[in-house]
């Protein structure tokens, strides 16, 4: 039985073209495998060595892998951003709103208005003021 299954694959594999290459012709040039840029670099080879020694240890078996960490993380600020463009967009999307957004501001500027020069002024500067107002209160008496 086995010998008939291995007579069905010699078939299958017959069916299938073969390389000429593999005929070795000393003109041809022989195809080398590609490399992978990802797994010829240094940093995925450190990577995945760090991976290999952490499973051997058993490191960080209970947690997520890191990158899936990092993904579900974009994940929710990207959600957390749209929430908030959301809002923004429906919060400005009505010109009447917008205008009494305006009117409100320029009520709470006329209710509160801007802090005199003399309260920017620094500490020290503020005191030396009220000094010079007593000494010249107490020269007048």
């Amino acid at each position: 039985m086995y010998s008939e299954i291995q007579r069905e694959r010699v078939d299958i594999g017959g069916l299938m073209a073969r390389p000429e290459y593999r005929d070795w012709n000393p003109e041809l040039i022989k195809p080398k495998k590609l490399l992978n840029p990802v797994k010829a670099s240094r940093s995925h080879q450190e990577l995945h060595r760090e991976l290999l020694m952490n499973h051997r240890r058993g490191l960080g078996v209970d947690s997520k892998p890191e990158l899936q960490r990092v993904l579900e993380h974009r994940r929710r600020n990207q959600l957390i951003k749209k929430k908030e463009e959301e809002l923004e967009a429906k919060r400005l999307q009505c010109p009447f709103k917008q205008e009494l957004l305006r009117r409100q501001q320029r009520l709470n500027q006329l209710e509160n208005p801007p802090q005199r020069e003399e309260d920017h002024a620094p500490e020290f500067i503020r005191v030396r003021e009220n000094l010079r107002r007593i000494a010249t209160d107490e020269r007048a008496l």
